[in-house]
This record gives structure tokens, C-alpha cells and sequence, in this order.
């Protein structure tokens, strides 16, 4: 089994400038997420035969800081500027990644395991199960995390249609317990299998799906200075009092 760690950090950013390379606690955003995948390997090499880290990037800034740790963990991988404009299917960054490790490492890759650098708030269980889960069952295309959603389009999310407002999915429910239950996709931990991360596909949603449930107030999408800020104060409050978190906290005092 070899698996392959991927890290995405394009330098454009709409919403927050340089966001993957921002400190978030004191500490670059994108530390939390290589200390992670760090600490994966240590719990897991006995069991797995390679664990690699690519990082994908098209940001010289980002290079320079993370050439400057002078590490053999991971290798870079620069990304070519037609996979890092605004509307750059993400998984094509992240094939990429996949087609040029394997030639520099000649190896290929089984589980190719991509974490998001502005979701750090996941526990090193909740990888393992994305990636356990996808080497279990051959039915799964791609594994990926989720949480609990907050609204529900069956009860209280509505669409404005010819000026006024109805639910997105007509129904008869009456309360929200009653609606199927529904998941909100986190963009935290996604486990791709290699033949269909190398397939003509866009999304993981074209192919066979799993998933792995994650804290749901761990994550949010950070779009906006607003979101960086509150996701600060969330992420130091979960360090200091869940326990499964905890080695995140450390990171602040270790780097």
C-alpha cells in the first residue's frame, strides 16, 4: 500500500489574501496540515508500506517558506499557472500532483489523500477513517468528510422564484427532525482512489461516494477576513478543550 498525501496552496485568492500561507495563532495555516499528515505517518508506517507528501503550488512565496524548513518530507510541485486559475477544477491540481510524484518517486500510488490547508481542524482519526474506509470497500470511488448540516432544503432553505421565496425542495414536513437527514460537505479530507482521480472527471461527486463524519463546528469556509477571524477563535477553544485536538495546540508552542 502506498499512499500519497497531497497539499494544494495556489497563490491566488479572492477572498483572503494569501490565505494558505497567513498565520493563523501565530503559526502559518498550512503548518497544521503538514504536522497532521507528519503525525499520520508516525502512527501508520508499520502498517503502510510508503507515505508521501506532495505539496502543489503555483506561489513562490509558499516555496520559499516551505523550502525553508529543509526537510526531505515532502516534495514540491510546481504547478503550472493553467491549474491554478479561479475556475481550476481542484482535482485536476491535484492529478497533477499524482502523475508528476509518481515519476519522481517511481512509485505508484494507491490512495492518493488530499487535505485541505484552510479546513485545519481535523484529528488525526478522522483521516484514518477517510482512508481506512477507502482501502476497505472497492466500491468507493473517492471517500470523503462531512458534517451534520445545519439547514435543511426539505425544511428551512428556501430560493427566491418570481419575486417571492418557497423551500428548495417542495415537502410536507413540519419540523426538521422529520426531513431526511442531510450532510454538508467540508472540503476537509478527501481519499481518491488513483484509477478514478486519473479518469476524465471534475468532481467526486461523479463518481462513487463515501463518507466520514467530522465535528461540525471544526469547520468553516474561510472566504473572508470574518471567517479567518472566527475560525481563530473557534480552532483555540477546540485545541485547549478536546482532547483529540489537542496536538494542534502544540503546534503553536513547537514551530
Amino acid at each position: 500500500m502506498n499512499i500519497l498525501f497531497t497539499v494544494c496552496g495556489r497563490e491566488g485568492s479572492k477572498g483572503v489574501k494569501n490565505k494558505n500561507i497567513r498565520k493563523f495563532l501565530g503559526v502559518p495555516l498550512f503548518e497544521y496540515t503538514l504536522s497532521s499528515i507528519n503525525l499520520y505517518k508516525d502512527r501508520n508506517s508499520q502498517k503502510i508500506q510508503n507515505i508521501h507528501t506532495a505539496i502543489s503550488t503555483d506561489s513562490r512565496e509558499f516555496i520559499e517558506m516551505i523550502s525553508a524548513r529543509k526537510s526531505n518530507e515532502f516534495h514540491i510541485i510546481n504547478r503550472n499557472t493553467d491549474l491554478a486559475e479561479d475556475n481550476t477544477p481542484k482535482m485536476y491540481a491535484i492529478k497533477d500532483a499524482l502523475e508528476k510524484s509518481e515519476i519522481i518517486s517511481s512509485l505508484r500510488y494507491d490512495i492518493i489523500v488530499d487535505l485541505d490547508i484552510t479546513s485545519p481542524i481535523r484529528t488525526i482519526t478522522d483521516i484514518e477513517n477517510a482512508v481506512n474506509k477507502s482501502v476497505q470497500s472497492n466500491d468507493y470511488d473517492v471517500v470523503f468528510s462531512v458534517t451534520d448540516a445545519r439547514r435543511n432544503p426539505y425544511f428551512n432553505m428556501v430560493i427566491e422564484e418570481d419575486k417571492y421565496v418557497k423551500k428548495v425542495l417542495e415537502s410536507n414536513y413540519t419540523a426538521r427532525q422529520q426531513a431526511p437527514v442531510m450532510y454538508d460537505m467540508n472540503a476537509s479530507i478527501y481519499a481518491y482512489k488513483r484509477e478514478f482521480l486519473l479518469s476524465e472527471v471534475k468532481s467526486p461527486l461523479e463518481g462513487k461516494a463515501g463518507m466520514i463524519e467530522m465535528l461540525d463546528t471544526g469547520i468553516i469556509d474561510i472566504d473572508s477576513d470574518n471567517d479567518f477571524n472566527l475560525m481563530e477563535v473557534i480552532a483555540d477553544w477546540i485545541m485547549e478543550n478536546k482532547e483529540e485536538y489537542f496536538y494542534l495546540g502544540k503546534i503553536k508552542g513547537n514551530i
